[in-house]
C-alpha cells in the first residue's frame, strides 16, 4: 500500500498542509513523503515534521496515493516531464499554481489525469488558510471530498467553476500582501502618532483580524459594519472621507484586476 499523501517542493504551502493534517490529527507524519531538491529544505521539514524525505520526485510520485504538486509554477513543467509515466491513473494530483489550467496540465500530462486545481494563501501556515478547488471531469464526488478535508486542516475551503480561478488569485490568494501594507501603513501613522512600533503593530493587525471576523460571523454587509463605526460628525468618518479622496477603493480594485489578468496569462 501507498503513502496517503506525497508532496513533491516541501516549501510554506506544503508545510502547511503537512502541519495541519498532523494537528488535525488527520494523518500522522510516516503516512506521508516529500522531495525537494535542496538538502537545507529536506533538512528542515524531517526536523520540523518528522516526514520522510528525500531528493528523488519519482520515488514520492510512485509512493503516494494524493500527490501534491507544491513547486513554483515555472517548475511545473519539468516536473510534469519527469513524472508523468510514473503517475498511475487513479492517483489523485493537487497542484497549486496560478495560471495553469486543467486543459494545460492534461496537455502537459499527455492525457487526462485525475487533477484537483488549487488555490490556497498563505495564511494557511497559521491555520487560517482560504483555499479555491476545481477538480478534472475524471474526479469522483468522493475523491473531491477527499482533497476538501486534507484542505481543511489549514483553513476554509470553497469549490469554484474553474472560470473564477484568476478571481480567487486576486481576492485571496495574493491578498494578504494587500492586507499587510495596509497593516504596516496603519502602524507607521500609529508611530508618527507617538506609539511603539511593536505595539502599533500589534493594534493595527488585530483591528484588521477582528473586522474580518465581524464580517465573517455577523453575516452583516460590509458597508453596515463600516457605517456602525461611523458616528455623525466623527473621527472615523472624517478618515473614510480622505480615503474616498484619495481613491483607496479604486486603488484595490486597481491592483486586483491587475493581478487577476497576471494570472490569466501565466
Amino acid at each position: 500500500m501507498g503513502l496517503k499523501v506525497g508532496f513533491i517542493g516541501t516549501g510554506n504551502m506544503a508545510g502547511a498542509i503537512m502541519g495541519g493534517l498532523i494537528k488535525e490529527g488527520l494523518m500522522k507524519p510516516d503516512e506521508m513523503i516529500g522531495s525537494d531538491i535542496s538538502e537545507t529544505g529536506r533538512q528542515r521539514v524531517r526536523e520540523q515534521y518528522g516526514i520522510h524525505v528525500t531528493g528523488d520526485n519519482k520515488e514520492v510520485a510512485a509512493k503516494a496515493d494524493l500527490l501534491v504538486l507544491s513547486v513554483k509554477p515555472q517548475f511545473y513543467p519539468a516536473v510534469i516531464a519527469e513524472i508523468k509515466d510514473i503517475v498511475r491513473p487513479e492517483q489523485l494530483i493537487i497542484t497549486i499554481a496560478p495560471g495553469k489550467t486543467l486543459k494545460w496540465l492534461e496537455e502537459q500530462f499527455g492525457g487526462s489525469r485525475k487533477m484537483i486545481r488549487t488555490m490556497p494563501n498563505t495564511p494557511a501556515m497559521v491555520g487560517e488558510g482560504m483555499t479555491a478547488v476545481c477538480a478534472h471531469p475524471s474526479v469522483t464526488k468522493e475523491e473531491l471530498e477527499y482533497a476538501v478535508s486534507i484542505l481543511a486542516a489549514f483553513g476554509k475551503v470553497e469549490v469554484v467553476p474553474e472560470r473564477l480561478m484568476d478571481a480567487v488569485v486576486a481576492v485571496s490568494g495574493s491578498s494578504p500582501a494587500y492586507v499587510f501594507m495596509m497593516i504596516e501603513a496603519m502602524a507607521d501613522a500609529a508611530v508618527a502618532e507617538g506609539m511603539p512600533r511593536a505595539q502599533a503593530y500589534k493594534f493595527a493587525a488585530q483591528a484588521v483580524y477582528g473586522s474580518a471576523k465581524m464580517v465573517l460571523e455577523t453575516g452583516k454587509h460590509p458597508a453596515e459594519l463600516k457605517d456602525m463605526v461611523c458616528s455623525p460628525a466623527g473621527t472615523t468618518i472624517e478618515a473614510v472621507r480622505v480615503l474616498e479622496r484619495d481613491g483607496f477603493r479604486s486603488a484595490v480594485i486597481e491592483a486586483m484586476k491587475a493581478c487577476a489578468d497576471i494570472s490569466r496569462n501565466m
